[in-house]
């Protein structure tokens, strides 16, 4: 089954999905080994990899090459954060006929103006909703796959207030989308209003340290929230053990102190399936 036909079948169901935010092939094979049923490519997650700040400046290009290659390496259905469509509506069209085309399962395009920045920091700025909501219908008609999901995200709490973020949802609705993303509510009473005013599927942004308190899976559940994506946590992670590691080798020349915390050399090769491709050229030269 197509990915796309798997998670509008999650859409359609009663559940709430968890999906963790990658970054890179690893990481996406690293998540789909756990047993996520569906993962998040993160834009933020993405730039810091290359190691830029979620500002907007990596292009449309540097992203779609990347998304490629954790669709490539992944069977799980993948949300893929698209931006602001890296322009105007002509440039949105372009996005998502490409985005598509590489094979994942649902974009999310965001009202802010271009070039974006993270949801949880300051200072954001927004297209008009009319704008967005063209945007929207756009994008609607871009895609061929009946199961493509767009998810329209508003980060206008921030800049214009609650009842805007709502106002805003309910137009993106109406111009096409298939789930709401308000970004950064800062409460729990503002993320149990968000689900009274759209009772249609949703999708939240949820990690420890943002502005938006944390939830547990079956209260997000109860309140209607299809998708909960966790972004930054695993490259924070990430981050971490790197920094342990290359400590460990500038003050002992080696890291055998902490070989425990690593993965092993099979362990690696596993992951990546270094077998598996291995098979595919010996079966040609036996």
């Amino acid at each position: 089954m197509k990915t796309t036909s798997l998670l509008k079948q999650m859409l359609n169901d009663k559940n709430t999905y968890i999906a963790p935010g990658i970054f890179d092939g690893i990481t996406a094979r690293l998540a789909e080994q756990t047993g996520f049923d569906v993962i998040y490519a993160s834009g933020g997650a993405i730039a810091r990899s290359c190691g830029f700040p979620d500002i907007g400046m990596i292009s449309f290009t540097e992203v779609l090459n990347r998304v490629g290659q954790i669709v490539e390496v992944t069977q799980v259905p993948v949300i893929a954060d698209a931006d602001t469509g890296f322009g105007n509506a002509i440039n949105v069209s372009r996005t998502i006929k490409a985005f598509e085309r590489a094979g994942v399962a649902a974009v999310h395009l965001e009202d802010q103006t271009f070039p974006k920045r993270c949801g949880h920091l300051n200072d954001k700025s927004l297209i008009s909703a009319k704008e967005m909501a063209h945007k929207i219908r756009v994008a609607k008609d871009s895609h061929t796959d009946e199961h493509f999901i767009l998810i329209a995200r508003t980060d206008a709490i921030a800049v214009e207030g609650f009842n805007s973020a709502i106002e805003r949802s309910q137009l993106y609705l109406e111009a096409g989308a298939d789930v709401i993303f308000v970004e950064a509510p800062e409460t729990i009473e503002q993320i149990e209003l968000i689900a009274q005013h759209i009772p249609q599927p949703k999708l939240i942004n949820m990690f420890h340290g943002g502005k938006t308190p944390l939830l547990s899976k079956k209260r997000l559940q109860e309140l209607g929230y299809k998708f909960v994506i966790i972004p930054s946590d695993l490259q924070r992670a990430t981050i971490h053990a790197c920094q342990n590691t290359l400590n460990t080798i500038l003050k002992y020349g080696d890291s055998s102190s902490i070989i425990e915390k690593m993965a092993s050399f099979s362990d690696r090769e596993q992951i990546v399936r270094t077998k598996e491709y291995l098979a595919i050229d010996q079966g040609y030269t036996e």
